[in-house]
Order: C-alpha cells, then sequence, then structure tokens
C-alpha cells in the first residue's frame, strides 16, 4: 500500500529521476531498517521478512511473467523473434558458460571465493538473469527505434525464463552425475535444458491453443464472469501441470500467454477483454510491487557474508559475460537481417543488462551443502542486483541522449508496429503529441505507460469484411499464420455479434455517467452532458 502511495505521489508531482522499481527498494530498505532498530536485539520480525523462495516462484513470478507475454506487442517481436531467440537462448548460455568458467577458475587460482564446478555454474547461470524494466521505461520516454526496443525487451522476457531452466537443469545434473567428468556433466546439464525448454514451451502452446479452440466454439461471450474465469484457469494450469511434472513452470505460463494473446483473446467479449488485460496488468503491478520491496527489506534482513574479491570478479564477469552474448552474436545476426544492429545498439544492450529480483530469488532457492557458500553466492547476488539496477539503470538515460542511437522509424502502414510492449492504445493521438510530450517531461514510469489507455492491438475484433493481419511479419510463418491457423483458432465476428458487443459497452458508459455523483453548482452541465453523451452512443448504434 505505501509502494502504491509512493509510486502515486510521484506520478503526481511529475518525478522522473528513478525508476519506480528502484523507488520501490528504497521504501523496503526503510522498512527493513526501521523494524531493526524497533526490534533491537530481540529480532523478533526475521521470520516475516524472509524472502520466500517458493512463495516467489509460485506466487508471484507467473503473474509477472503471462503479462509481459500476453501485453507483447506481437508484431515487432515475430518480425524479430530469430534474433530475438539467438541473443535469449545462445546468449544467455554464452554468458553462464564465461561466468561459471571465470569463477571456478578464479576459485582454483585462489584469487576469489571458491565454489565447485557445479555451484560456479549454477551461480553463472542465476545472475543471468536480466530484468530491464527500467531501460524499457527508459526507451518508451525517448521514443527510441522499435527494433533495439523489441530486442532488449524480447530478449528480457525470454531470458529470465531461460536462465530458470539453465540454473535447474544444472543443478538437477549435479545431483544426478556427482561423479561424473566436466564433459558429461556440461553434455547432461544441456540435454536437460533442451529437454525442459521444448516440454515446458509445448505445454504453454498446447494449453493455449485448447483455449482458442473451446472460447471459439463454445458462446461464453453472453457471460463474461464464466468467460473471464475460463480465462484464468487456462492461465494458471500449464504453470502448474509443468511444475507438477518437474518441467519448467515460467517456460509454460510465458508460451501461453503469447500464444493466447495472439488466438485467445479475439474469441473473447469485449468486457472479457479489457478486463483480462487490465486485471493481469494489476496483479503483475502487485507482484513486481513486492518483489522489489522483498529485494529492499533483503539488504538488512538477511545474514550477509561479503567476500570483496568474490563480488568484484563477478561484476566484472557479468560485464565479460554480457559483452561475450550480444557483440559476437549481434555480428552473427545481422548477416541475416535487412535492418542492422549497428555499434551504438550494441553498445546499449550490452549496457541495459541489469540484474533483476529473478536472480535474487534463484540465489535463495540453490541447495548447497555449505551454508557459507550459500550466504556468500546470496550476498553477492544481491549486491549485484542493487550495483547493476543503481549504477546502469541510472546512467542508462544520459548514456542515451549522448548516443542518440535513433528515433522510431514511423513507415505508412505500420500502426501498430510503432509501439512497441503493446502498451497504450491511443498510438495516433501520442504520435501527433509525441514531440509536444518529449519536450514537457520523461517519465520512467511504467504504471504511466500502462494506465495511458487500453492496448488497441487488443481490441479490434475480427469481422467477416475485415483483413486478419495480426503481424505485419514478411517470414512464411507469418503467411500460413494469416492464411491457416488465426481462421482455424479465432472467430470472425459477424454484424450482429458485433453490434451486440457495442450495445454492451454502450450500457456500460452510460450507466456510469448515470451513477456518478456530481456537485450541486455542476449538476445541470452534468445532466446535459449525460444526455448528450446518451443520445451520441445511441446514434452510433442505429448507424452500425
Amino acid at each position: 500500500m505505501l509502494g502504491i502511495l509512493l509510486i502515486h505521489l510521484m506520478l503526481q508531482t511529475g518525478f522522473q529521476y528513478l525508476p519506480e522499481s528502484i523507488v520501490v527498494v528504497f521504501l523496503g530498505a526503510f522498512i527493513g531498517l526501521s523494524l531493526n532498530v524497533m526490534s533491537g536485539q530481540t529480532g523478533s520480525w526475521k521470520r516475516e521478512e524472509v524472502f520466500s523462495p517458493m512463495g516467489f516462484f509460485l506466487v508471484l513470478l507467473p503473474p509477472i511473467i503471462f503479462e509481459s507475454g500476453y501485453n507483447l506487442h506481437k508484431g515487432n517481436f515475430f518480425q524479430n523473434i530469430g534474433s530475438i531467440l539467438v541473443f535469449a537462448i545462445f546468449g544467455t548460455t554464452i554468458s553462464a558458460l564465461v561466468i561459471g568458467a571465470g569463477i571456478y577458475l578464479l576459485g582454483l587460482a585462489e584469487v576469489a571465493f571458491r565454489l565447485s564446478f557445479s555451484e560456479s555454474f549454477a551461480f553463472g547461470s542465476l545472475i543471468s538473469a536480466v530484468d530491464p524494466v527500467a531501460t524499457v521505461a527508459i526507451f518508451h520516454a525517448l521514443d527510441v527505434d522499435p527494433i533495439l526496443n523489441m530486442l532488449v525487451f524480447g530478449e528480457s522476457i525470454l531470458n529470465d525464463a531461460i536462465s530458470i531452466v539453465l540454473t535447474a537443469s544444472i543443478t538437477q545434473s549435479a545431483n544426478a552425475n556427482a561423479e561424473a567428468s566436466t564433459g558429461e556433466a556440461i553434455f547432461s546439464a544441456l540435454k536437460t535444458f533442451c529437454a525442459m525448454f521444448f516440454a515446458s514451451a509445448g505445454i504453454g502452446v498446447i494449453f493455449a491453443l485448447i483455449s482458442a479452440l473451446l472460447l471459439k466454439h463454445i458462446d461464453l461471450r453472453k457471460h463474461p464472469s464464466l468467460e473471464f474465469a475460463m480465462m484464468l484457469m487456462f492461465t494458471y494450469a500449464p504453470y502448474v501441470l509443468a511444475e507438477g511434472i518437474h518441467l519448467s513452470g515460467i517456460m509454460a505460463i510465458l508460451f501461453c500467454g503469447i500464444v493466447m494473446s495472439h488466438y485467445t483473446h479475439f474469441n473473447l467479449s469485449t468486457v472479457t477483454q479489457i478486463t483480462m488485460q487490465q486485471t493481469m496488468r494489476t496483479l503483475a503491478f502487485i507482484a513486481e510491487t513486492c518483489v522489489f520491496a522483498y529485494l529492499g527489506l533483503a539488504i538488512f534482513s538477511f545474514k550477509h557474508q561479503v567476500e570483496l574479491s568474490f563480488v568484484i570478479w563477478a561484476i566484472v564477469l557479468c560485464l565479460i559475460g554480457r559483452a561475450c552474448n550480444i557483440f559476437p552474436l549481434a555480428f552473427l545476426v545481422n548477416k541475416f537481417r535487412e535492418h542492422k544492429i549497428n555499434n551504438k545498439m550494441q553498445f546499449i544492450m550490452w549496457f541495459s543488462g541489469l540484474r533483476g529480483a529473478i536472480s535474487y530469488a534463484l540465489s535463495l532457492h540453490l541447495n548447497l551443502d555449505s551454508e557459507e557458500k550459500r550466504h556468500v553466492i546470496i550476498t553477492t547476488t544481491l549486491i549485484i542486483v542493487l550495483f547493476t539496477t543503481l549504477v546502469l539503470g541510472g546512467s542508462t538515460m544520459p548514456l542515451l541522449k549522448y548516443l542518440k542511437p535513433g528515433k522510431k522509424r514511423r513507415p505508412r502502414g505500420t500502426v501498430r508496429n510503432s509501439s512497441v510492449e503493446g502498451e497504450g492504445a491511443g498510438a495516433g493521438a501520442r504520435r501527433s503529441s509525441s514531440s509536444r510530450k518529449r519536450s514537457k517531461s520523461i517519465s520512467l514510469s511504467k504504471t504511466r505507460e500502462w494506465g495511458q489507455a487500453i492496448d488497441s492491438e487488443h481490441l479490434s475484433e475480427l469481422t467477416e469484411e475485415e483483413d486478419v493481419s495480426f503481424t505485419q511479419a514478411r517470414n512464411r510463418f507469418g503467411r500460413l499464420d494469416r492464411k491457416y491457423f488465426i481462421p482455424f483458432f479465432t472467430r470472425r465476428f459477424n454484424s450482429q455479434e458485433l453490434h451486440e458487443c457495442k450495445s454492451q459497452m454502450a450500457d456500460l458508459t452510460n450507466k456510469w455517467y448515470q451513477a456518478i455523483r456530481v456537485s450541486p453548482l455542476d449538476s445541470d452541465e452534468s445532466d446535459e452532458e449525460i444526455g448528450l453523451a446518451a443520445s451520441t452512443s445511441q446514434s452510433h448504434l442505429t448507424r452500425s
């Protein structure tokens, strides 16, 4: 509640120097410090302060991951899917291997704190989870090239899931093959990773396609509560199933979100479309606020064990691992891209590799034989998360202003693709006043981006006369999707159904107008407005 009020205060006062996530971390740290001072030596708050990894993975993380997939702007995402997958899968693996190998070799040389082979690579995997919330907010504010925006955002969405799967694969392989050689251990971990990745993604896609077919053929649109309940069941079911059979629930729920957004969403009534989108955003916001507040609490609540050389080398290796990920892979994907990733873009992609709460939760989730090693890894992870979020996140805006990596290109016919995350419907209105807004203020607020309006891409119903084109992708899948998949998994609304949807929305609007309380001074004017609004909406319905 304090976090919500603090964010509201930031929005009201136009405070624009820090992203919301960092402010909530500070709030958590302040509360943690206050509890420590109040409890003194008795320490009665320890249990309340403990960040539960099980609670994080079962309750807080699913809405964040599902929302990022569900409200993803699919046009730019699918146009760049090849590059995003290369950076997310191969890039994260390269980063984990570089950091893991560096930590292991430094430990052998007794330069830094020593970890075993599997522990080193587990640490490399968990610290490779990138969370550029602040960077994406800055990209929105500065109106940068949508290709750069989507590469960073798309990589971060998949990267979280892949980092979780990679860490789980390494720890599982280490437990199963305790006596195996180094080569066998790496091969076993990669085999486990591939099996978890594809099986989990497959579960998510299957559930999403079943939900699309179910809601296409069973007409629940006249009962929005049943329709919304069905959507919620399909949202969480793949996560529970995947976790239950020891696969990755995060990967399943991410792909479920992307596919449900692409097909199922357009089989819903207009009311449920809005309800679903706003509910997911609200749950994701609450979960993110809780996570960052707990991160701040951890500064004062956890028993820290700082190994300075280990912390410094880990930060250096994170930067080196990110460089080995971005620059060679960008060179490689540029061979196959029309729109090249230039040197400035590559540098910003390298710089925007902030570590987030997922890394910290994974470090708490590690089962290590030594309590000392566990404390060292958790403390180091927390320091790296805070360092990258505050230092790198805080200096991204000046860097972007200095480098000017390119404004959004807006060719004709790509209205939908001009907004990257799909968060904000009034694209045309924003475009007409974007220069005025930029000159006035730059906001790092994700909440403000979410609160602009309902996503326009998600509120376009398919009529028999309209051309079905969600993605502007020119690739083979895009053509197949438009020709076969979209007609099969989504239903086209006929004129009568479309009229019913419009009537439903008009009724809701009129009820709201009539229900609001107005002051006595404004009552005459308000009555006139209500009458005008009602007659206008009625005339629109008559015309349609």
